[in-house]
């Protein structure tokens, strides 16, 4: 395991991932315990085999992809109280994004191709959100999950924003960031950065360096951007989750930096972008 992110580890009660680097033909036994969990394939196929108490194994076999710069992915939901083998093919990584959560929902499958990917922002902060597990697009009972590529040279999440008042237009969750960057010529390692700052009342400062399997924890504060720096196309999970009785996904831009979005009616997007879907590479 690369990755291991428990809630108690984070210093929150919610949000988790795991991420499994497996060899061809080996397989890892993960107790998904009180937070339903999903298997999203970063590089490589598998098969994920769900277990509930007093039910039979349901089996789903993973197309996956080769990278995530490659395709949008087709996934498995594994409600709590579960156990997951994850049986790898030829060798890869696949990501367990998790959320602690109160209702056992069935196992299920999420096709690449009912994946809704949405194109956001403009100009140099245009980049790819495929909304694998948002409120609109997958049932579950807390976990909130999504993934966006930026290309080269880019900046998402931005305007910086924050999730952490229950307000009418925001919602309360706790987000992990797991950064994937695509390498330069000849297989030069790429990176980018990763930005996150407080309010007076609730400091924190961070500004990262991110490459390859690099984890960023948000507890609070204003997040983004996320800046690819030119060359190098960034790749980001987001896995939230929190204590509203509504699963839902509500930001606050800073007000210093929310007129940004009014810029970008006059722009066009990145003509990068789209830069993948269920059927493969666009660019």
């Amino acid at each position: 395991m690369t990755v291991d992110v428990a809630p108690a580890d984070a210093g929150w009660t919610y949000s988790g991932l795991r991420v499994l680097t497996l060899g061809p033909g080996e397989e890892a036994t993960v107790e998904t315990g009180d937070a339903e969990t999903l298997v999203l394939p970063l590089a490589g196929s598998c098969r994920a085999a769900v277990t509930v108490p007093g039910e039979e194994a349901v089996t789903f076999d993973l197309r996956g992809r080769a990278d995530v710069f490659s395709r949008v992915t087709d996934f498995a939901y594994a409600p709590r109280d579960a156990t997951v083998v994850v049986s790898s093919r030829d060798g890869g990584r696949f990501a367990l994004p998790s959320a602690r959560c109160e209702r056992r929902l069935p196992p299920r499958y999420g096709p690449a191709e009912q994946v809704p990917v949405e194109l956001r922002g403009a100009g140099t902060a245009s980049r790819q959100v495929n909304n694998f597990c948002t409120p609109d697009a997958f049932e579950a009972d807390r976990l909130i999950a999504c993934e966006v590529l930026t290309p080269g040279g880019n900046w998402s999440s931005y305007p910086p924003h924050k999730h952490d008042e229950r307000t009418a237009t925001e919602s309360v969750l706790e987000e992990i960031y797991y950064f994937e960057v695509a390498d330069g010529p000849g297989g030069r390692p790429g990176m980018g950065y990763q930005r996150v700052y407080g309010t007076a009342d609730r400091p924190i400062d961070v500004l990262e360096e991110v490459r390859t399997g690099d984890v960023v924890l948000i507890p609070h504060g204003w997040h983004g951007p996320s800046m690819a720096v030119p060359g190098y196309d960034l790749y980001y999970l987001n896995v939230m989750a929190g204590p509203g009785e509504e699963r839902a996904w509500r930001i606050c831009d800073d007000p210093a930096h929310a007129w940004v979005r009014g810029t970008w009616a006059d722009q066009a997007a990145d003509p990068r972008l789209p830069m993948t879907s269920a059927a493969g590479r666009e660019g």
